[in-house]
This record gives C-alpha cells, sequence and structure tokens, in this order.
C-alpha cells in the first residue's frame, strides 16, 4: 500500500513506509531548471551511474508550459536503462524556485497557466502582501510565490474548484509520480510564507481564510521520504513497487549539494541561464528590499539570491563556438574598463530588487571579444556585488565561490571572476542540480532504512508520524 506522510498540518517528520530492502540500490535525482531538464542516477558510494539531458523545446514558451515539463520528465525516466530503474531505490525532484501552479488536488487539473521564477507581480498585489507580511519579509518581493498567490486570487483563478492547491513546480512534477497533490518542502515553500526556523507557515498567513486552504499542508525536509511511487508509474518504468519519491528542493540549492561545500563563507555560484548565489552562513539574512532571503540546511543557513543577470545574455549575442572562440583572445587580467550590467531583459531581482530596472550594455566596443569581456566582467561584478551586500546584512565574510551550472566550464570567466571577487574560485567536480537531487534521494532512503530499523526495535512505535 502506498504511503505519505499525514493530512492536517505541515509536519516536517518523515514517515516510516513499508518494507524494502536492495543490495545494490541505485537513487535518481531529476533536476527542471531554467533551460532544461537532466536527470542522474547515483549509487550507494555516490558514483555517477546515468546523466542525460533532454531540452524542454525549440520554443521559449515550451519552458513554460506543464504538459513538456510532464513529457519531458517521463522522456527523462525512460531515458534510464531498465537494469537501473529496476534497482531504484528512491527519486527526489528539484525545479525553479518560485515558478508554481494551481491545480485541483481531486482531480490533478492544472487550473492556470504556471507564473515563472522571475515574472513579478503587479505592484498592487506586491501592496497587498504588504498588509499580510511584516516588513522585509521574503514573501514581499515581486517575484515571490505569495505574490503570485495573490495575483490569482485577484484574478479569481480558481472560482468554482472545490479543492484548489498551489503547487511549485518540483511539487507537481512529484505528484505526477505519487499523486499527492499537498506535498511541498522547506526551500521551495520559503518564498510562500513558510518559517523553516518555525517549521510551519506564518500566523498571519494561516489567519488568511482566503488563501490559507490553498497552502500545500505537508512540508518537510528536503530528502524527507514522502510517498511511494503510484501503481501505475512503478509498472509503466518497472520500478521497484517501494520505490519512495523524497521532498524535494530549488534548483540552485540542488546545485550547492551537489557542489560539496561545509564551512561557513563558502559559497556556490551556479552560471546558467540566470546567476543564482548561495553561501553558508551562521547567521540567517532575510531582506526583500535586496531580494534576500535564507534557506534552511540543518543548524546553519544558505543565504543568498538569484539574478537575472547569466547566460541567458551571452546566448542573446553570441554563439557556443563564438564564445570559445572570443573567451580565448581575452585577457582576464586586465579591467575593461566599462560599467556594464548585463540583463536578458528589464526586471532585476537580486542584488537591486528592481522590476523595471533596465540593461547596462553601452557603449558596444568595436571588438567583438573586448565586448564578451565587458559582459563576463559585468556578471561577475553584479557576483561580488551580491556577496558584498549579505556581508552588510549579516551574513559570514566570504572565503570561497565553487562555481557550477554551464558557465562553469568557461576558464577565462572564472579568471575574471577571481580577479574582481579577490576569493579563490574553484570549479565543482560535480556541476549539475540533479546529482544534487540524487544526493537527496540517497538521503531520503537512509531516513527510509533508519525508519524500518526504529519501527523494528521499537514496533509499538512502528505507525506513520
Amino acid at each position: 500500500m502506498r504511503t505519505a506522510f499525514p493530512r492536517p498540518s505541515a509536519s516536517t517528520r518523515p514517515c516510516v513506509l513499508a518494507k524494502a530492502s536492495f543490495d545494490d540500490p541505485a537513487f535518481l535525482g531529476l533536476d527542471f531548471g531554467t533551460s532544461g531538464a537532466r536527470v542522474c542516477a547515483i549509487d550507494d558510494g555516490k558514483q555517477v551511474l546515468l546523466d542525460v539531458k533532454r531540452t524542454y523545446g525549440a520554443k521559449d514558451e515550451d519552458a513554460k508550459d506543464p504538459n513538456v515539463w510532464k513529457e519531458t520528465m517521463m522522456g527523462l525516466l525512460g531515458d534510464v536503462p531498465r537494469e537501473i530503474r529496476e534497482r531504484t531505490v528512491s527519486i527526489a525532484i528539484d525545479g525553479t524556485s518560485a515558478t508554481a501552479l494551481l491545480v485541483d488536488e481531486a482531480t490533478g487539473e492544472v487550473l492556470t497557466r504556471p507564473k515563472m521564477y522571475n515574472e513579478a507581480q503587479e505592484a498592487d498585489v506586491v501592496e497587498r502582501v504588504k498588509n499580510m507580511a511584516p516588513p522585509l519579509h521574503t514573501t514581499l518581493a515581486a517575484t515571490s510565490t505569495l505574490c503570485k498567490l495573490m495575483a490569482w486570487k485577484q484574478e479569481r483563478a480558481w472560482d468554482g474548484v472545490r479543492n484548489p492547491r498551489l503547487l511549485h513546480q518540483a511539487d507537481w512534477l512529484a505528484s505526477l509520480l505519487h499523486n499527492v497533490r499537498s506535498c511541498s518542502d522547506w526551500n521551495n515553500a520559503l518564498k510562500l510564507g513558510f518559517e523553516p526556523a518555525e517549521e510551519k507557515y506564518a500566523d498571519w498567513l494561516l489567519n488568511d481564510k482566503e488563501l490559507s486552504p490553498l497552502l500545500p499542508n505537508i512540508v518537510a525536509p528536503p530528502g524527507a521520504p514522502m510517498a511511494e511511487l503510484s501503481k501505475s508509474m512503478a509498472q509503466r518504468f518497472m520500478f521497484p513497487p517501494t520505490c519512495v519519491v523524497c521532498a524535494g528542493t530549488t534548483d540552485s540549492i540542488a546545485a550547492f549539494l551537489a557542489a560539496g561545500v561545509t564551512k561557513p563563507g563558502e559559497a556556490v555560484t551556479s552560471l546558467g541561464s540566470t546567476m543564482a548565489m548561495k553561501m553558508i552562513s551562521t547567521q540567517r539574512v532575510d531582506n526583500a528590499t535586496y531580494g534576500v532571503y535564507s534557506h534552511r540546511l540543518g543548524d546553519v543557513w544558505l543565504v543568498g539570491g538569484a539574478s537575472n543577470t547569466g547566460g541567458a545574455v551571452l546566448r542573446a549575442h553570441f554563439t557556443d563556438d563564438e564564445l570559445a572562440k572570443l573567451s580565448e583572445e581575452i585577457d582576464p587580467c586586465t579591467s575593461s574598463n566599462l560599467d556594464y550590467y548585463p540583463l536578458p531583459s528589464v526586471g532585476e531581482r537580486f542584488p537591486v530588487c528592481d522590476p523595471q530596472m533596465a540593461p547596462r550594455m553601452v557603449p558596444v566596443p568595436e571588438s567583438r571579444a573586448e565586448f564578451l569581456k565587458a559582459i563576463l566582467e559585468g556578471i561577475a561584478k553584479i557576483e561580488q556585488r551580491s556577496y558584498a551586500l549579505l556581508l552588510e546584512l549579516g551574513a559570514s565574510p566570504l572565503q570561497l565561490v565553487v562555481t557550477c551550472g554551464g558557465g562553469a566550464q568557461n576558464a577565462t570567466w572564472n579568471s575574471i571572476r577571481h580577479r574582481v571577487l579577490g576569493v579563490p574560485v574553484q570549479r565543482s567536480d560535480k556541476v549539475e542540480a540533479a546529482y544534487g537531487s540524487a544526493l537527496l534521494a540517497m538521503q531520503g532512503w537512509r531516513r527510509r532504512k533508519l525508519g524500518e530499523q526504529m519501527a523494528a526495535s521499537f514496533p509499538e512505535n512502528s505507525k506513520a508520524v
């Protein structure tokens, strides 16, 4: 029988699932980023067994289409060889932060077009959230999930639906595997108003009788076992019937987990279509004015934010071949003497939280190599400004930056960043968020095994909690 967390509250304790035993288990991590999706399989020694990527499609709108997400996930699961699927004991999924949609919990029907991670809501919507939340709260950012839920409220998006439910991208994709449409995790739920220190939603949010019924009512630590695969999914892909889906996380935190940093002051910058920065800090820092927020990671905090700058700017001006060739012509040790703030379009989240901020990429040098250098340097300055702001707001001082994502491959860019940041810049051996999600799946499996051992030792306490 498939089991899951109980329904009544946002419990954070993993349940005890049906006993399962495998001598050579495999763990799957699925990453749904801004430009594509990936599956990674690892063994019990954290060695990669498989790493496969799929794009969402040829059109920009494909990345915003839940049907495309579903097709991509099913395709990735099919890409996993049968011999790995048959020994897979757990799965975890990450998605882009604050990408959300509304569903009918009873039927699974998607009720709305998703609101994506970087979609800023109108000023009147943000003002309504300000009337609820404390000053400088994470949910006050125009791109927060709570602002998106408030916008749907104004649009009357769930009128006539008996059981509407907000789910984040990772939540919804996981629900396709286990059919439980009320689960989320600490990291995805942060921008919705979940308080990880107290392990519950904020009282001011729970007191809103219109919004609180739509909140995922099961919010668990990333990696906690949530529910076993549905019978149909297990049979379709020949997974073991006891394969468990674990609580997920955001794509940037999955990338952080993959990088393997462990000490305060150590940071991970994920250079994908956008640029996400996370640093281990002994102090929590939250300030919506600057788009700064903290995720809980055990007894410390992941402090940081995400900028709209990144690889999307480079893609708009250069092909892959041009990037490789022109990078070789750049001297990373000297300054371009240009003050760029590269953005793909109007709007920035961090270190400046301004939906109306315009890109600054003038003057344009005659040399294409110099133009590329100015953009790379401009992105590095945004990164430096971000970590400096975190220190100013109370976080631990920066000591080391580990880089992951596609941009980590560019040695010239890494040299520029080392010059601008003033600390060592390293490339992660494990650069993909899917690997971090696979580690979460492994963590969930180990929690499950511990639960089985406790149940065997204390059978009177073996019921799901």
